[in-house]
């Protein structure tokens, strides 16, 4: 079919483009389909906490079948599907916005030879055997062979370098990949030039294609889901120890306590079959209400919540989620490894600096132009001897250094010179400079190119009011030259020669040297230091050379350390992974890097234990992308690159990766307290169950007041945690290691001693002479049971206060989230109004003022007990570090 399109570049026709969609496909990516929102849900049911609740459900809803109540049933299956749901939506959510970015990607049109005529189709609507008609700012839509003209390409999303390749027809070699002067890849940008390619390959059968479909593959799972599986299985283990000693517990009480210890009358009972039954079927009852109290329902639904609302959050910040685990996991990195290109710098280049020939050096347009005569030469030079034009007050066409230069010659003082373009000799990497000849107000032929071609034959040079002086002092020049090479510049050089000027010039007067380069963002170098402040270390990786990587590197501030490393690719290469392993935390910089140079990188990395943050923003970093535990594309990078990564950077910035990482570290935190406040209360409840039997009460906390505190209360507690702020100082702190439990030391200890405090506060109202005679003994137990739920209640509600902050200051920053008072104030109120409204439903019937106002002071006293410990754990910790 390939021979119906080489006559006369007339293009295809409707019948045979539809003949090579049909053999060949469409131009668009092979992606992995999308679950629905259904199948979705199903496979976030496997999350282990809500194994966990579902496991729970199960026992419970054996129970119910049996006539016992379903309240608690409702409550689990209500815990699970909304906590799910909330997960399925917030990441569909995501995956949405997600495709909102792919669909603008396919809009984008391009030219095409058809029928004989030029029309403009989107993109995914190229075929193999199309014609393509390409020129500067156009992106190459499909792989194929440059057939008529010259192009400089922008090959960068493929192979990370910033220089331009140059392409011409007629030099095909399909082996030399990248460097085959005649290909033209899919996703490639036009600098420079004009031309007409034929497609030989779409969609997933392109470069980009290929490497797209590499990225389709699991990663290993977030650092917080290898905390909640282990989380969970601490809890099942923990519920089942709990479940067995209160059966064996109410036994003991059964068979034992009440029948004072005495053989015969246990004698007598075990020869009565139902009291048998009866009495194991109450303790295995009472097991499975220590199981379902075990198990925090609430904490799914927070995790959930905190994770969507600062999504959110950082959607406001430029941060776009694609994975929710991601955010969390933005807080872990200790490693972060970064493009150069676009995040550490602007992404485009810019003039730094010029260099008269006696010297003179200037770094900005101002100073250049207060020496009017020097620019009246100088600008010329940049403005007509250019391949750029101006469009809408910005550059377009050429290659990145004219349009720097355009740029410029835009925001200086430049004087008003009426010239007129004679002739042009353009760019070519064989002469290696552009020239032009101008007549008007200044008659000559303005050269720039490079300084090694063009300084031999320079033998004047013009002075600050625009005077040519001889001699040149070319080893002068030639030094600067190498000094601004070794900052990091791509360096030019300018010179007038006499009209009529061909190739073969002679004796030409130098105007300047030109430093052009892309420079580094304001904001970079802070952005690096919050980031090693915060313990991540940085790895600049580019596909830039040495010197250029060096000098942006030491401006950015990654070189400061006596120790710090430079390794180029060869270097790398070179060494084994146990060699890598061990220099890697002194490694700041890799140049010349290739994308398996990446890949290898975060391997190592990860084997030593690492949570490794790569940025990235082409097609060659999608690998390192996917395989990074997380992965933050850049918002301008290719469609590959995003959809490998887990944020989305929307504005190229590394201060949005300093943010991310900081809504990450708040992120866990705020599970953190979510979780030393709900084990709290569940270890509480979970201690009153097992003992209360014992000591007369068989069922302290009844079914519907378990439902209160464990969905209710839970769970608007989560919604109070979700908003905490973020704090800056959490970027103090060094990152929390992959295999660190989520329960600490401390946070142990805080559950442990507050949830003590409590049960002996709840254990001691319920057993103390002087609390039944206070409560209205006349009405039996109902008062001062109402008493207990009162006080269980309230506890956890000030001890949410003490798990916020790990400061005495109990109001620390709390202004900060002040949804977390309005709902501790909603719970409070409720369980007020459900203390007097409650009745027989929750074994409720109201205090009077003074009882009410005893069960609070109570209550609060859970609060200067946690205060206590936290006192003597700050007078132990200035102890050891006296």
């Amino acid at each position: 079919m390939q021979t119906a399109y080489e006559p006369a570049l007339a293009g295809l026709t409707e019948r045979q483009v539809i003949e090579s969609r049909a053999r060949h496909g469409a131009n668009q990516l092979t992606h992995v389909k999308q679950q629905g929102f259904f199948m979705k849900f199903i496979e976030d049911l496997n999350d282990p906490m809500i194994k966990i609740l579902l496991v729970a459900l199960a026992i419970n809803l054996l129970f119910a079948l049996g006539g016992a109540g379903w309240y608690e049933s409702a409550g689990i299956a209500l815990a699970v599907l909304l906590s799910t749901w909330v997960s399925t939506a917030s990441k569909h959510r995501s995956e949405t916005a997600f495709q909102k970015l792919q669909e603008e990607e396919a809009r984008v049109n391009c030219r095409v030879l058809r029928r004989g005529s030029a029309a403009l189709v989107p993109m995914a609507e190229v075929v193999v055997g199309d014609l393509v008609l390409l020129e500067s700012g156009e992106r190459v839509p499909a792989d194929g062979e440059l057939i008529r003209g010259e192009l400089d390409v922008d090959q960068s999303p493929l192979n990370g370098e910033t220089k331009e390749a140059h392409k011409l027809h007629g030099h095909m070699d399909a082996a030399l990949g990248l460097n085959n002067p005649s290909m033209l890849l899919s996703g490639c940008m036009v600098c420079a030039g004009e031309g007409v390619m034929r497609v030989s390959a779409v969609g997933s059968q392109t470069m980009l294609g290929q490497l797209a479909g590499e990225i389709q593959l699991e990663t290993r799972e977030s650092p917080l889901q290898l905390r909640l599986s282990r989380l969970a299985g601490a809890i099942s283990r923990f519920g089942i120890a709990g479940a067995v000693l209160v059966a064996l517990a109410d036994l003991f009480n059964i068979w034992l306590v009440s029948s004072g210890f005495s053989s015969e009358v246990m004698a007598g009972m075990v020869q009565v079959p139902g009291l048998v039954m009866g009495s194991i079927l109450h303790a295995i009852t009472l097991a499975v209400t220590v199981i379902v109290v075990a198990v925090p329902e609430g904490l799914p639904m927070m995790i959930t919540v905190v994770l969507s609302a600062n999504m959110r959050r950082m959607l406001r910040d430029h941060v776009l989620v694609r994975k929710p685990a991601g955010v969390e996991t933005a807080g872990n990195i200790d490693l972060l490894m970064t493009d150069k290109t676009g995040t550490l710098t602007e992404g485009r280049f810019s003039v730094a600096c010029v260099l008269r020939g006696d010297g003179t050096r200037y770094d900005s347009a101002d100073a250049a132009a207060r020496d009017a005569g020097f620019w009246r030469v100088l600008f010329p030079s940049l403005e007509h001897n250019n391949a750029a034009s101006m469009i809408d007050g910005e550059p377009a066409g050429g290659n990145t250094t004219d349009r720097a230069l355009k740029r410029f010659v835009a925001g200086a003082l430049a004087p008003a010179l009426s010239l007129r373009q004679v002739g042009r000799v353009p760019f070519t990497s064989d002469n290696k400079y552009m020239a032009t000849e101008v007549a008007g107000d200044l008659n000559a032929t303005l050269i720039k190119g490079a300084p090694e071609r063009l300084l031999p034959h320079c033998v004047r040079y013009y002075d600050a009011q625009g005077r040519v002086q001889a001699p040149l002092n070319r080893l002068t020049v030639e030094r600067a030259a190498r000094q601004m090479a070794g900052e990091g510049m791509r360096v030019l050089a300018a010179a007038t020669g006499a009209p009529g000027i061909g190739e073969n010039f002679r004796e030409l007067s130098f105007v300047a040297l030109i430093g052009v380069r892309d420079p580094l963002r304001a904001e970079a170098s802070q952005s690096v230091r919050a980031l090693e402040k915060a313990g991540i270390q940085v790895i600049m990786i580019t596909g830039d050379g040495p010197e250029t990587a060096e000098a942006i590197a030491r401006e950015a501030g990654l070189l400061r350390d006596k120790g710090a490393r430079m390794l180029t690719s060869a270097e790398l290469a070179q060494m084994s992974d146990a060699q890598l392993t061990r220099m890697l935390p002194d490694l700041r910089v890799v140049s010349r890097a290739l994308p398996v140079d990446k890949s290898r990188l975060v391997d190592v990395a990860q084997g030593r234990g690492s949570v490794v943050g790569m940025t990235g923003d082409g097609v060659n970093d999608s690998p390192a992308l996917k395989k990074a535990d997380i992965g933050f594309a850049m918002g301008s990078g290719t469609e590959v690159a995003k959809e490998a990564g887990d944020i989305v950077i929307l504005d190229d910035n590394l201060s949005s990766i300093v943010r991310a990482v900081l809504y990450g570290r708040t992120i866990f935190r705020s599970i953190r307290k979510f979780i030393v406040f709900q084990l709290t209360v569940n270890l509480c409840a979970m201690a009153v169950s097992i003992i209360a039997p014992i000591v007369g009460y068989d069922a302290p906390v009844t079914v519907m007041q378990m439902l209160w505190i464990n969905m209710v209360m839970d769970t608007l507690a989560g919604l109070a945690f979700s908003g905490e702020p973020a704090l800056k100082r959490y970027l103090n702190e060094r990152p929390v290691a992959r295999d660190t439990p989520i329960v600490d030391r401390r946070m142990a200890e805080q559950i442990g001693v507050c949830a003590a405090y409590t049960t002996l506060l709840c254990l001691w109202l319920l057993l103390s002479p002087w609390a039944r005679g206070f409560f209205r003994p006349e009405r039996g137990p109902d008062i001062i049971l109402t008493a207990f739920f009162a006080v269980f209640v309230y506890a956890g509600t000030f001890n949410a206060f003490s798990a916020r902050t790990h400061s005495l200051n109990l109001l620390d920053h709390i202004l900060g989230n002040k949804g977390f008072v309005a709902v501790m104030a909603f719970v409070f109120a409720v369980q007020t109004a459900l203390i007097y409204l409650g009745g027989s439903l929750l074994r409720a019937y109201g205090l009077t003022a003074r009882e009410w106002l005893v069960c609070v002071a109570l209550s609060l006293s859970v609060v200067p007990a946690d205060l206590i410990r936290k006192a003597l754990n700050a007078y132990l910790l200035r102890r050891r570090g006296a």
